[in-house]
């Protein structure tokens, strides 16, 4: 329960479908791939169509996890960013399964490594892009808009 977006009920059904023997899944991949939160794949002459997810397992795929940004909580964790990042460019169904997968990853983790969810905030991909990058982007992208942009650095807050 320490994951944001997973409530008492989730955490008790994904302990109860995953079991008491995390060994059988030997990579955070086949968790994910067994629960059936994987991407698809479908490919055929060459050509990559649009993959659809395999079926889950009834009660293995953390559908009780809402995305952090869905619901009340709070707002600047990794999961709400990734979600945010994910809905603008894939949709929000396509985001809920990125999300489940991600969740499922960390269980995993925290499964096998015996330790507690450790956030790493909503601002890491800011910070894994770096400030100079975002700024280029969004000004060559006003500049696109047909603005012209001088940026001045701002004053701490005192």
């Amino acid at each position: 329960m320490t994951i944001p977006g997973v409530n008492a009920r989730a955490a008790e059904v994904i302990l109860v479908e995953i079991g008491d023997d995390i060994a059988r899944f030997p990579r955070a991949a086949d968790l994910a791939s067994w629960a059936g939160v994987c991407p698809g794949n479908h490919e055929s002459g060459g050509k990559e169509g649009p993959g659809k997810t395999a079926t889950a397992i009834p009660g293995a795929r953390p559908h009780s996890a809402r995305p952090p940004s869905a619901r009340r909580g709070p707002k600047d964790t990794y999961l709400a960013a990734r979600y945010r990042r994910l809905i603008a460019r894939r949709g929000k169904k396509r985001a809920l399964v990125a999300l489940e997968h991600s969740i499922l990853i960390a269980v995993w983790h925290m499964f096998t490594r015996d330790t507690a969810y450790a956030d790493i905030g909503g601002q890491y991909f800011l910070e894994r892009t770096g400030r100079a990058r975002q700024t280029r982007r969004l000004v060559s992208w006003l500049n696109q808009l047909g603005y012209q942009v001088t940026l001045q650095q701002m004053e701490e807050a005192a």
